[in-house]
């Protein structure tokens, strides 16, 4: 009997499933992350090649930013898999007055990533297929050159002025630019969840990454609220009427998993292997994605340590459902040694 992998998915976010885990994970293709049919196909070979349970599309990490005319560089990727700033949309604090809304309709950057999310999803009809979506407040941060996690430096970045000027002082105009993101977000979900017969391409959600802006150092929790909660509620409320999924993904150390549990999401991921995070064992009261530290899949040397970490995982979850995967997104390249230990888990 063939699986029904969609099923087993909405068991496991509904906490009543049998099954008590499916795996999946998700790498950059460098150099292959421009062109919607060469990425749909490296993300299909991946996930063939490793026969994930379900799949979260991993497009080049700077395509939001393309939207409002940021400009990198398709193949320099210096020492981290994020493509080098050419150009910021927003060169002075002054230039967020320009963030206008855009439709699907009129941008060749979110065309091109509906096409490679169709094609994707065309091929993996029994699999629930998700595509990423950074939040509003991350990407205006992208939109100005800005890091979008504490201590971070963007590769070609040109950016002499802070977020603090960016947004915390002209508090009206960041929260206009920020509506604006959020409208034409909306749009862009449309079209990902509308069946391909109308032109869409019949996802079955989001990836939602707020990345490290609700960590230590950068947003209070008091400015998080103001300048990303109101905004990323709009897109997941949205995503919600669907009867889609969204799984929520706050990024590194100190990264404040329990500010999104009231947030309508299917299910939350941390690094449950950074200092400050708490274990994938703490109940939340939401489904739990991790299981391995994404930073040993890169080679042989812990193969070791990555057992011991799957072990634990299903040790210390025993009975209760979550999503398999790395804690991030795995290095490019990757063990195959260690996928393989992931994947025969």
């Amino acid at each position: 009997m063939t699986r029904n992998r969609t099923e087993e998915f909405v068991g496991i976010i509904d906490a009543d499933s049998t099954t008590p885990f499916l795996r999946s994970a998700w790498q950059h293709f460098n150099g292959h992350e421009n062109d919607a049919k060469d990425f749909a196909q490296h993300t299909i070979d991946f996930v063939e090649k490793w026969d994930w349970d379900w799949i979260k599309i991993n497009p080049r990490a700077t395509y939001f930013a393309e939207v409002w005319g940021a400009q990198f560089s398709p193949n320099d990727y210096g020492d981290v898999p994020v493509q080098k700033q050419l150009k910021a949309a927003i060169e002075k604090p002054a230039d967020v007055a320009s963030i206008t809304a855009r439709t699907v309709a009129e941008s060749d950057i979110l065309q091109e990533h509906v096409e490679g999310a169709r094609l994707i999803k065309a091929h993996f009809p029994d699999r629930v297929t998700i595509q990423t979506m950074f939040s509003p407040l991350s990407t205006l941060l992208q939109l100005a050159g800005l890091p979008l996690y504490p201590n971070m430096v963007v590769y070609g970045s040109e950016t002499t002025f802070t977020r603090k000027e960016l947004i915390l002082e002209q508090p009206e105009d960041a929260k206009k630019a920020l509506q604006a993101i959020t409208d034409t977000f909306i749009d862009y979900l449309d079209a990902l969840v509308a069946d391909p017969k109308d032109g869409g391409a019949g996802l079955d959600g989001l990836f939602y990454a707020v990345t490290g802006t609700a960590s230590d150092g950068y947003f209070s929790e008091e400015e998080f609220k103001e300048f990303s909660t109101p905004y990323d509620l709009q897109i997941l409320e949205k995503l919600k009427e669907y009867g889609k999924v969204s799984v929520l993904h706050t990024c590194q150390k100190n990264s404040h998993p329990q500010w999104f549990t009231s947030y309508p999401i299917s299910a939350l991921q941390w690094d449950q292997f950074l200092p400050d995070n708490p274990e994938i064992t703490e109940d939340m009261g939401i489904t739990p994605v991790g299981g391995v530290n994404y930073s040993l899949l890169g080679d042989d040397q812990h193969l070791d340590e990555v057992g011991e970490q799957l072990s634990e995982t299903f040790k210390s979850r025993a009975g209760k459902p979550f999503l398999l995967a790395p804690s991030c997104t795995i290095p490019t390249p990757a063990s195959d040694s260690a996928l393989t230990l992931l994947q025969e888990a």
